[in-house]
């Protein structure tokens, strides 16, 4: 008994051994990827998969300690929660409390794609991303790996596959430099087909939707299905030519960024895929 580590006694951000890197562009060997990469999940490890925006590091949504390594692989901490990703739009009602008419018509209109919902969690939703204020960001990539993953193991926590305030890997190679070890399965997806973060609408606080991040999708594209929300408030005049990072993007994202508030909750800090969120 004295030689065994209890979860609570181990270092969640230690991986031990060479990550694997698996193609899931080809489809003779795409299959049993897949489940290899679901295996490590299942086994509380980080996996990096391909997203239509950036690549992303996720993690079993349902595992304290398995999001816990994730936040320490990318060097950020429990006031900067994950996103969730998931694979059909029809998973909403088990995670959020409510889901506004302006909301459903968005995910019908934009997902899968560079979508991210910020809702109230359903209050026995046993899921700890971090300081989530009560809240979780959602979003449905439009990437088929990503989707068949996700409809193997269920949610997960995805934040954008780049160590704090790095730049988002584009691809596999680039999430690799990054993270090393502390990931125990690439997934192989190819360049990202987009390179941009998804923006980011805030549900929680307001039935009428407030953009926290803009990203991949235009708020023009969002008036068209939802005219009432609430567009990015402008940057400051001096600030004008800064990109927003993901450690400053939104009320947040609480959710977020992938992503990445990165995901969470209008209060959280970041969001991002997530993001790759």
């Amino acid at each position: 008994m004295d030689e065994m580590t209890t979860a609570e006694e181990s270092d969640p951000g230690e991986q031990p051994g060479a990550p694997e890197v698996l193609d899931v562009t080809d489809p003779q060997i795409r299959v049993d990827s897949l489940r290899r990469a679901a295996e490590s999940l299942k086994d509380g490890e980080c996996v990096v998969l391909p997203t239509d925006t950036v690549y992303g590091i996720g993690a079993d949504a349902l595992d304290p300690l398995a999001v816990q390594r994730l936040l320490m692989a990318k060097g950020r901490g429990r006031d900067m929660p994950p996103p969730v990703l998931i694979g059909d739009a029809a998973v909403l009602p088990a995670l959020c409390d409510r889901v506004p008419a302006a909301a459903r018509d968005l995910a019908e209109a934009f997902w899968p794609g560079g979508l991210t919902l910020i809702f109230r969690a359903q209050e026995d939703l046993t899921m700890d991303l971090g300081e989530t204020n009560g809240t979780i960001a959602v979003r449905v990539p439009d990437q088929d790996a990503a989707r068949d993953l996700l409809r193997i193991t269920g949610p997960l926590a995805v934040s954008s596959a780049n160590k704090s305030g790095h730049p988002a890997a584009l691809e596999i190679g680039e999430a690799l430099s990054q993270l090393g070890t502390s990931v125990a399965v690439y997934l192989d997806g190819g360049p990202s087909r987009i390179g941009e973060s998804s923006t980011i609408i805030d549900f929680a606080s307001d039935d009428a939707g407030k953009v926290l991040r803009q990203g991949a999708l235009s708020i023009e594209d969002i008036h068209r299905v939802a005219p009432d929300v609430v567009p990015l408030d402008p940057e400051p005049a001096e600030d004008a030519g800064e990109e927003p990072t993901e450690e400053t993007t939104g009320s947040e994202d609480g959710a977020a960024e992938a992503g990445e508030p990165d995901t969470a909750g209008s209060d959280s800090a970041e969001p991002e895929n997530g993001e790759a969120g």
